[in-house]
């Protein structure tokens, strides 16, 4: 059953204030972390390829006690892997993104991450398209 032209452009609206209300949000949660240190990163897969090993040769001589120690091994390798750096913003003493902006202002703000304004370009896009189909 088709909508109505009225349910129809409800749902539009619906969807341009999801998308616009996701992308604020992604914006807000991705500001906050730092990217990940290359260094970090060979370190974490070093450590992981490690205690991989260690828990073969764990399970090839039958000791459960070092493949226990092997699998720690390998989580810590992931978890230092995946650490991310401090962000830049904060360590050259810029201010929190948690300040930067009012709930008013729907667009991006200057100051902030590139990705703030990555996303409303995809949105305005996406919009653009929906408006052109319509």
């Amino acid at each position: 059953m088709p909508l109505s032209e009225q349910e129809q452009k409800l749902l539009d609206e619906m969807e341009r204030s999801l998308y616009h209300n996701d992308a604020d949000f992604v914006s807000a949660v991705g500001a906050g972390r730092g990217r990940l240190s290359y260094s970090s990163l060979v370190l974490g897969v070093l450590l992981a390829i490690v205690g991989l090993a260690v828990v073969i040769v764990g399970v090839v001589i039958h000791i459960p006690l070092i493949g226990i120690l092997g699998f720690a091994v390998m989580f810590t390798g992931v978890l230092v892997a995946l650490r991310p750096t401090k962000s830049l913003g904060r360590m050259r003493g810029g201010s929190s993104p948690s300040g930067a902006g009012s709930a008013g202002t729907p667009g991006p703000q200057r100051g902030t991450a590139n990705r703030a304004g990555f996303m409303d370009r995809l949105n305005d896009r996406w919009d653009d398209r929906n408006d052109k189909n319509e």
